[in-house]
């Protein structure tokens, strides 16, 4: 029970890595708040959590409903955020439009500044601490999915920028950067043998993972996410932990 009367919030928990996350926290004795787009996930959530979280549809391309879920969240105190939430759009960069790079930057990234920067007081209060998701398609470039790319560059700047400004209070910033995970998002991925003729399956596949069965599960995140957020972390700041099958090792 590492976060008995903590209060966490996470985003993105209509569905995979965020679902995962907040089934964690709960599990683990946390009050949580769930925030997402997508209201009739949030419900699937909540009734698969140990127990009864805050429900609060958010839309994270809006700065204005980023802080009003923080809002809601910190009613009562604030512990935890964790930035899950997080769209994927691919294709070539040839043709990929600059309004779907827009769209991404908002969502991936300036949501996440947006709910950091809203946080900040009730977690100063708390002398609690941010995880975000990042992706290891923050850490090296990626074709295809060059805005995914570029906003996951940007929440790992925000991370390692906020965890230098904010070290003197107490409160810790942190990130993880997943790989390949099996979640509905992926799951748009074209992959090798489909009918793209604008796409290299080669370049594509040099974000497979190299250990055995290496894809990941959202558990397997939501491990390192609940780590991160924890006691045990109490000395990590500006820290980006890889859990990505050995992609981006080599």
């Amino acid at each position: 029970m590492r976060f008995q009367n903590k209060k966490v919030l996470v985003t993105g928990a209509a569905s995979g890595i965020g679902r995962a996350t907040a089934i964690l926290f709960a599990r683990e004795g946390a009050t949580v708040t769930i925030g997402d787009i997508n209201a009739q996930g949030l419900a699937e959530t909540a009734a698969l959590m140990a127990t009864a979280p805050k429900i609060q549809a958010y839309n994270a391309a809006d700065a204005a409903s980023c802080r009003a879920l923080v809002d809601v969240a910190a009613a009562d105190g604030l512990d935890v955020l964790c930035n899950v939430a997080g769209i994927l759009k691919w294709g070539s960069s040839q043709t990929f439009a600059v309004e779907d790079m827009d769209l991404v930057m908002r969502v991936n990234a300036t949501s996440v500044f947006a709910l950091c920067q809203a946080a900040f007081p009730h977690l100063l209060k708390s002398k609690g601490n941010i995880v975000n998701t990042a992706s290891s398609s923050g850490l090296i470039g990626m074709p295809y999915t060059v805005a995914y790319s570029a906003s996951k560059h940007a929440v790992i700047g925000i991370t390692k920028g906020l965890a230098v400004e904010w070290a003197a209070t107490g409160v810790r910033v942190n990130g993880v950067c997943p790989g390949q995970v099996n979640t509905p998002m992926t799951a748009t991925v074209p992959q090798a043998g489909a009918k793209a003729d604008d796409i290299d399956f080669s370049l594509m596949m040099r974000a497979a993972p190299k250990l055995e069965n290496g894809a990941c599960e959202p558990q397997d995140i939501a491990e390192a996410i609940a780590w991160l957020a924890s006691d045990a972390a109490r000395k990590a700041t500006g820290t980006l932990l890889s859990v990505d099958g050995g992609h981006v090792a080599g």
